[in-house]
């Protein structure tokens, strides 16, 4: 039997002056602003529930990338009740989350949909795993390591 190393990490706190909401009861989703391949991208999904990064199509379009970098894919997405959206490939980009001091950049492989949405992208737990990123709902607010 192997038994995997623990990852650790430092601690992450969130403090009064991290709240970036003015009303208490709100639901709202977590939704960043990140820059992907030089593109500052807004309206970032921050899906603790997906298990797939997700680029929708007319973003990618947007971002003016080659069409040979993608990894053309053709299987479904099934969703929470069972819908199906066929991925139109998969490609690997370079994300940057933050700024100055306080940023990460690493790559991160998007599943590349076509779909209606008022988002850009979806982050889901790979890309929050990858960063060690903590979310705070009640703050509204996303850390993570930088290096």
């Amino acid at each position: 039997m192997n038994i995997l190393p623990l990852r650790t990490l430092p601690p992450i706190t969130f403090t009064d002056d991290d709240f970036n909401i003015h009303d208490p009861d709100q639901e709202d989703p977590i939704v960043i602003l990140a820059t992907i391949t030089n593109w500052q991208v807004h309206k970032i999904l921050v899906d603790q529930g997906s298990s797939v990064d997700v680029l929708y199509w007319y973003t990618f379009l947007k971002l003016n990338i080659h069409m040979e970098m993608v990894k053309l894919y053709s299987d479904p997405l099934v969703g929470f009740v069972g819908e199906r959206v066929y991925i139109r490939g998969f490609i690997d980009l370079l994300m940057t989350f933050g700024n100055g001091r306080a940023h990460r950049t690493q790559t991160m492989r998007y599943s590349l949909v076509e779909a209606d949405t008022s988002y850009s992208v979806l982050i889901g737990r790979r890309t929050l795993n990858a960063l060690g990123a903590i979310i705070s709902t009640p703050h509204m607010a996303m850390k993570f390591l930088s290096k």
